[in-house]
This record gives structure tokens, C-alpha cells and sequence, in this order.
């Protein structure tokens, strides 16, 4: 049986993303000042691109009201982003919600949600969290509030931690992929510690590095870093995507793109 996108989730259980003391507007070492993915038409893109691999289309806005148990060992996957029940991002994301909405169809479930962080159990939630999830993704407040949790916790700070680095529009997105799949914190396989690794084989453009040699070392970690479980073994969201941009010297992610991931074709032109 063919593997859903869905599939290849990040490795962090518990996610802890810090938003590394860096300004989004620095001037990098290679050109690039504000703007980058962070510019509405290249973010567009981004999101895209992402959503190609985590749902396996390019429609993320259609992603809102998804949700499922991949038995990945993290709970419920869903929203535009794959936040689970057993990372905190899910919590994060309905504590948010109902600070917003505080009498939404999810805040009930918040007891079960801080019961369940950290596993894969569904104790609290079941049978009927699936059902009002979907009728909370009709709502434009629980919309704005994934959108709001994926740039907090994901897009800005890797966003950020990019241009420190020097790295132009593709690198940005490169980063923020890895931290899509991988989330941040202290696990061998997170954003910073592949950032690490790659840190030992080239050097960023901010450090006076090519920007070429330096994106192929962070990919080839990333790699190594997916290949450290099961479920990211696929590694065509890189070979077959992140490199085929990389070799075209697409450093600014312009259009036209096309792709392969996980076996499917896209393009956007």
C-alpha cells in the first residue's frame, strides 16, 4: 500500500521551538535584507510546496479541516501544518483557539489534550474529537489560529534563523521544511542539531561560505536525519524537490517549479 504524505511527520515528540534572539529584517552576508519567503507571493509558494508533501496536494487552505491517526506513534495528525496531539503544538494551537473563541467546539477537549502531550493515546478524545475538529475548521477564527500557531512556531523562526545565515529565498524555505517534519529542541534529528551537523561540512554565506556547498550539507543532514526513522525513509521531499531547485540555481524559488514527492508530480506555474 502506497504511504500518504501524511506519512513522513516530523521526528520531534515534543516540540520546543525558540525564536533564536534573530532579526527577520538583518541585512545578510549574501545580499539578501528583508523579504525573501516571508514576501506574500513567495510564502504563497512555500506553503505550497510543503503542502505537496505533507497532504499530498497543493490546496494547503483545503487542509484546515483535516485530521487523522497516522499510527505514527503522535496521536491525531491535522490542520494545515500536521499538528499532533502527542507534540504540544496541538495544545498550543487549541489553547490559542480558545483564547480567541473561548466558547469553541475544541476548548472541551483542552483537559484531554495536556493528558494525552507526549503519547500517542486518545484517552479524552475520542470518539468524537475527529467530527468537531472538522466543524471548528469552518470557523474563521480556528483558520487564522493555524495560521497564526504554523508562523509563530515554525515558519518565522526559521525564516529568521535563514537570513542570519545568509540564505537567500530557497534556503529560507529549505529551513522551514526541516522544521516542519523535524521540529526543534534537544533530539538528534531536530532543526538545530541538523543545522549543526551541516555547520561541520560547510559553512553558511554569513560565514563567508558558498551558498551551494553549504545548502547541499544541510540537505545531506537532513537526509541523514529522516533516514533515522521509518517513517521519513522517503526521502524524495528532498532528492526529487529541494535538490532539483538547488542544482537549477533557483535561490530566489521562482517560477515556474516542478517537483516530484513521494512518487506524485507538481508543478506551479
Amino acid at each position: 500500500m502506497k504511504l500518504t504524505a501524511k506519512w513522513h511527520k516530523r521526528a520531534a515528540i515534543m516540540v520546543s521551538v525558540v525564536c533564536m534572539g534573530l532579526s527577520a529584517t538583518a541585512v545578510t552576508a549574501s545580499g539578501a535584507a528583508a523579504g525573501g519567503l516571508d514576501d506574500p507571493a513567495k510564502k504563497e509558494i512555500a506553503m505550497k510546496i510543503v503542502s505537496s508533501a505533507e497532504n499530498s496536494s497543493l490546496d494547503w487552505r483545503a487542509q484546515f479541516k483535516y485530521i487523522e491517526d497516522i499510527d505514527d506513534g503522535r496521536g491525531y495528525t491535522a490542520g494545515i501544518i500536521g499538528f499532533c496531539s502527542g507534540t504540544h503544538d496541538m495544545l498550543e494551537l487549541v489553547q490559542e483557539y480558545t483564547r480567541r473563541s473561548p466558547n469553541n467546539i475544541l476548548a472541551k477537549y483542552l483537559p484531554a489534550l495536556k493528558k494525552v502531550d507526549g503519547s500517542d493515546s486518545h484517552e479524552g478524545l475520542d470518539p468524537n474529537y475527529p467530527k468537531d475538529w472538522k466543524t471548528a475548521a469552518k470557523d474563521k477564527v480556528f483558520q487564522d489560529s493555524q495560521e497564526s500557531e504554523r508562523d509563530r512556531v515554525y515558519f518565522n523562526p526559521s525564516v529568521s534563523r535563514a537570513k542570519q545565515d545568509g540564505l537567500r529565498t530557497l534556503g529560507q524555505f529549505i529551513y522551514y521544511d526541516a522544521i516542519v517534519m523535524h521540529g526543534d529542541g534537544s533530539d538528534k534529528t531536530s532543526f538545530t542539531n541538523i543545522r549543526k551537523r551541516a555547520l561541520t561540512k560547510a559553512k553558511p554565506p554569513a560565514q563567508g561560505g558558498d551558498e551551494t556547498a553549504y545548502l547541499n550539507a544541510f540537505l545531506d543532514a537532513r537526509v541523514w536525519a529522516m533516514k533515522q526513522e521509518e517513517a521519513h525513509s522517503d526521502t524524495s521531499r528532498v532528492d526529487t524537490a529541494q535538490r532539483v531547485f538547488l542544482r537549477n540555481k533557483n535561490f530566489d524559488l521562482n517560477t515556474p517549479l516542478n517537483w516530484k514527492v513521494y512518487g506524485d508530480s507538481f508543478s506551479i506555474k
